[in-house]
């Protein structure tokens, strides 16, 4: 089974529970029920490993308050995100736990990772010096002929040690990142990479082929079908290094998602207040001072449902 075909059957399978058991669904709902049921054996294999995998845990969020409760159902949480909700929960397991997780599974195998809360620091066989942000994953593939990173999940800062025999590349979803004599931070998103050049310069090149320069100070965006250059001065995006998060001028929902590495559980922003613009310097290692303070200076309440749930909504 393809890894998208999983996730596909994964999350309708989550939406399914949802309506079924929300206490609002009747004989039609049920009936489609049935029929999605048999429509794809990846559904029935998606629906049973779901079904395995939440034993009596779903029994928690039957029991929340009505609020919690109504929050968790309503339309506006996707699919995606419930889905990331129930994988930091850990309710589920197997196939299902794997697409949640990954977008290849392949960051659950990969050479180096990360957890939670959990930033490394190394040094490659080749004396270059790597540093891991929280929940990333990277396989190191270094050859006669070449230095390879291929960065599967999260971000990096790499200072490249020197050796004109062996191309030293950064691979993320989007592209490759070559470079020449530097140190440079790369971060996978959702649908692109950020590269920021810290010293030095480096090349960032695209599978169709187009390719562009980046030099100390600059920064650009991976996307599958461009390369685009962004604002100068985007260092301070790699203070995780020293525990840091540095904002400039950044909606909320970019803040929230920088602590997601850094917290157990799900943290759920309302579309209300995604918006809001963020500035100053926050600390990583203890994500509920920073929610306190982001609490403190914007017009949002930080509720918390034990360890597994954060819902941040308009005041």
């Amino acid at each position: 089974m393809s890894r998208s075909g999983l996730g596909d059957a994964a999350e309708q399978a989550i939406a399914w529970m949802v309506r079924l058991r929300s206490g609002r669904a009747d004989a039609c709902q049920q009936t489609l029920f049935e029929q999605w049921l048999g429509q794809d054996p990846a559904n029935a294999d998606a629906w049973a490993q779901l079904q395995r995998g939440l034993g009596g845990h779903y029994d928690v969020v039957r029991r929340a308050p009505g609020t919690l409760r109504d929050t968790l159902l309503q339309p506006e949480l996707g699919r995606r995100d419930l889905l990331r909700g129930l994988a930091g929960l850990g309710l589920f397991g197997g196939g299902v736990w794997l697409a949640a997780r990954s977008d290849s599974g392949q960051a659950l195998m990969a050479d180096l990772r990360t957890g939670t809360g959990e930033r490394r620091s190394l040094s490659l066989d080749d004396g270059s010096r790597l540093s891991l942000n929280a929940d990333s994953a990277v396989d190191v593939d270094f050859s006669a002929g070449r230095r390879l990173l291929h960065l599967r999940r999260g971000a990096l800062v790499v200072q490249v040690a020197p050796d004109p025999a062996r191309p030293f590349v950064v691979r993320s979803g989007q592209g490759d990142i070559r470079a020449l004599g530097t140190r440079f931070l790369v971060e996978q998103q959702a649908d692109s990479t950020r590269v920021v050049v810290l010293e030095h310069a480096v090349r960032a090149t695209l599978p169709g082929g187009a390719t562009l320069d980046i030099v100390q100070g600059q920064a650009a965006l991976l996307h599958a079908q461009h390369i685009e250059p962004l604002p100068t001065g985007q260092a301070y995006r790699a203070d995780w290094v020293e525990g840091r998060l540095s904002v400039l001028d950044e909606p909320l929902a970019t803040v929230v998602d920088a602590l997601r590495p850094y917290r157990s559980g799900f943290i759920r922003i309302s579309p209300q207040v995604r918006g809001l613009r963020v500035q100053g310097v926050f600390p990583l290692d203890d994500s509920e001072s920073t929610l306190a303070a982001l609490a403190e200076t914007l017009p949002i309440r930080v509720e918390r449902y034990g360890p597994w749930l954060t819902l941040i909504e308009a005041r």
